[in-house]
């Protein structure tokens, strides 16, 4: 796939005030300063497409884009950011929890995780919480230019292994890296395939 357009929809405080049509979604979340960002901006090519930290606002709604004029990148409040108040991390949550739940034209949600920490707590929890969910999702490695590719083969791996003791299918997985554009081309390719599954189900337009 070929990103030739992709343009800031709207910031949604909730998920009653998200799109109305039924464009597939594909949506973005991790722990606050995994790359996120980064990751959306090196996908779109678009270097200031989505906002860093610099807009403090802008992290705490549902922020969209459309993408080709064909579907929407969908850019989640970051979790685990231990400096907000509790009130806000509660808030944050809820939001994260009726999106992910609610949103019917949720197609995919990638998680990322930075590639050189161990499995952490809240991310295991939160990934086996979309399992139990039932809701389709991708890991999404971020940072592997931090990393030689041997420990980053060796993290990854021991990652994903780590998830065997309570999964019997490993979900699916991309290694990236916004500094080298490494995954840029698998992720768009794993999209498009997605929608094109979505699509050829449908009936033709007369």
């Amino acid at each position: 796939m070929v990103i030739k357009k992709a343009q800031f929809t709207i910031s949604s405080p909730t998920v009653n005030q998200c799109p109305q049509d039924n464009k597939p979604e594909y949506a973005f979340i991790g722990r606050s300063n995994v790359g996120k960002s980064s990751l959306i901006n090196m996908l779109c090519n678009h270097k200031g497409l989505a906002k860093t930290s610099a807009t403090p606002g802008k992290t705490l709604l549902i922020n969209y884009f459309i993408i080709n004029n064909e579907w929407y990148l969908v850019d989640l409040p970051g979790y685990g950011y231990a400096q907000r108040s509790k009130t806000t991390q509660q808030k944050i949550r809820q939001m994260i929890e009726s999106y992910v739940l609610q949103r019917q034209q949720l197609t995919n949600l990638f998680v990322l995780i930075d590639i050189r920490l161990e499995q952490q707590k809240i991310d295991r929890e939160f990934i086996d919480w979309l399992g139990q969910s039932q809701i389709p999702f991708t890991i999404i490695f971020t940072k592997a230019d931090k990393l030689s590719k041997s420990k980053a083969l060796a993290s990854v791996t021991k990652w994903m292994e780590a998830l065997k003791d309570t999964w019997d299918e490993l979900p699916p997985y991309f290694v990236t890296s916004s500094a080298k554009g490494i995954g840029k081309d698998e992720v768009l390719d794993y999209i498009e395939k997605i929608n094109q599954d979505l699509y050829s189900g449908e009936p033709e337009k007369e």
